[in-house]
């Protein structure tokens, strides 16, 4: 039977794909892609010209059992998001799970993830750490979970819109104090932004401006009263 792979894409600089990740695309007989648009650039850029077809949110409940049956009838099919690991805030999971169920190989083809990324040049701690995620958008539903992850111990990772990460940083500061933040946007890209500080600092330097691209935005864990005295 053929294989479902699962393929990282890079978060920004098309340089950072893997040599394997070119090949792999260049072999497979599908490519299930998030945004068929996004993905022939980064396809272009390397002269890959494997057949592309959309999987996506809004269509996953028609596609997956899709893409499943070509893979049992012997087409190995790779799947990509937008940028990253697939399933990590993008769609991939619900297939990734049929294939298993269904007795499907599932190799991963590993590479960037802009939660990870932002982690590693965060400056905080990283032998623990939560990815959160999105937050969710209804102001009650938001608080519910940053309390929920206010105890945490290890570092926090949360993505966010630039048009919401001012509000989301009152909120941070508001549930959890006035704790070191991490503010990463635009990773790997040519405008890269790293804002490290106190919640507050970082809201001081970031009231005043209109934020533009992806964000992702790390957080210390919870502080313990003997790491506060020392």
């Amino acid at each position: 039977m053929a294989s479902l792979f699962v393929v990282a894409t890079p978060i920004g600089n098309l340089e950072d794909m893997t040599f394997r990740a070119v090949r792999i695309l260049s072999e497979v007989d599908i490519i299930a892609a998030e945004d068929t648009r996004h993905t022939k650039i980064l396809l272009n850029k390397y002269d890959i010209h494997t057949q592309i077809t959309s999987y996506h949110k809004f269509n996953i409940e028609a596609k997956t059992q899709q893409l499943v049956d070509l893979i049992k009838q012997g087409q190995n099919i790779a799947l990509v998001t937008d940028s990253g690991m697939p399933g990590i805030s993008d769609p991939g999971y619900e297939l990734i799970r049929e294939s298993i169920i269904q007795g499907i190989r599932v190799e991963p083809i590993p590479g960037p993830s802009a939660a990870i990324t932002a982690l590693a040049v965060s400056g905080l701690s990283t032998d623990q750490f939560v990815f959160a995620g999105f937050l969710p958008k209804k102001p009650g539903k938001k608080t519910k979970k940053l309390e929920a992850l206010q105890k945490q111990a290890g570092t926090i990772i949360i993505y966010e819109s630039p048009f919401r990460l001012v509000k989301t940083l009152n909120d941070i500061q508001r549930v959890f104090g006035n704790r070191e933040v991490v503010v990463c946007r635009e990773l790997t890209k040519k405008f890269e932004e790293i804002i490290r500080g106190k919640a507050g600092d970082v809201l001081e330097k970031l009231k005043d401006r209109k934020v533009k691209g992806e964000v992702v935005v790390v957080v210390q864990g919870q502080v313990t009263q003997r790491e506060s005295v020392s």
